[in-house]
């Protein structure tokens, strides 16, 4: 009696699927993450509720894990093993690299953080605004950049210069950063600050797609929602519950690093 092997068909069918139709699913991918995030932040208001740690904790965990870091880092390399594009285009490099990218990144983004006139220097503030915002920085990377800038770099290549390409790529993802704000809170919803971010987030790009380290331009563009974060927090007077460290929110950063580099390691091989 023969066994008939498994098919992993949703894999399959990612594979099969057409430039235009990667691209379809990248995209569609980045509007379920929008739509969770506003039915889980914008629509409640969660980040403007310090209180509120169990929303906070189930949007961070269903929007920006699950979807925006687990389901859509499994799509954008799963397009890696089909050929479509390669580890080294998704910003992904050796652990060596990836370690001095960070260091770069991070020393770029608080030059940049401190240059602003920050509404705070104080270390455990920072740590733990820095903490606040890694979770959905890590989704924004992946599922702005990586998946749906990756995936239209990758569409495109074929056709157009590389360098142009990469150009494309990178203000297709800027944007789609920036019009993914209207499904925050206020002050994250205005038209001012989605303009504002979306031109900043070139920076980002710029560390992604020419830097080609998708590591460099988390912990830059981290750096950069960091500046946002205190500000807001400034603004609504509760930076002094930030002057401890708040356990929760820093745990809950840690467990989404090590779900993105878990995520990503796992294909190593593909490259």
């Amino acid at each position: 009696m023969s066994s008939r092997p498994t098919v992993d068909v949703p894999t399959a069918v990612l594979r099969a699927l057409s430039p235009r139709g990667k691209v379809a699913v990248a995209v569609g991918t980045y509007l379920c993450w929008t739509l969770t995030t506003w039915t889980l932040e914008g629509r409640l208001l969660t980040l403007q509720r310090p209180e509120a740690t169990l929303d906070r904790l189930l949007y961070t965990g269903v929007a920006n894990v699950l979807i925006g870091t687990l389901f859509a880092c499994w799509i954008a390399l799963t397009f890696v093993d089909a050929g479509f594009t390669t580890r080294t285009r998704l910003g992904f490099r050796s652990v060596r690299q990836s370690l001095l990218a960070s260091v770069v990144g991070a020393g770029a983004g608080l030059a940049l953080y401190l240059a602003q006139g920050p509404p705070t220097t104080d270390p455990v503030v920072v740590l733990n605004a820095f903490a606040q915002v890694l979770p959905v920085s890590i989704a924004e990377i992946t599922v702005c950049w990586l998946l749906v800038g990756g995936s239209v770099e990758a569409a495109v290549r074929g056709r157009l210069p590389p360098a142009v390409a990469r150009a494309v790529a990178l203000v297709v993802a800027s944007v789609l950063f920036g019009l993914y704000h209207l499904a925050h809170s206020p002050p994250f919803n205005t038209a001012e600050t989605i303009a504002l971010l979306t031109v900043v987030s070139l920076g980002t790009g710029a560390f992604f797609f020419v830097g080609r380290t998708a590591y460099g331009a988390l912990v830059f563009h981290n750096f950069l929602a960091l500046f946002g974060v205190t500000s807001a927090l400034a603004a609504a007077g509760e930076l002094a519950a930030y002057r401890t460290p708040v356990w929760p929110v820093l745990v809950t950063a840690a467990v989404a690093l090590l779900v993105f580099v878990a995520a990503e390691r796992a294909s190593v091989r593909l490259d």
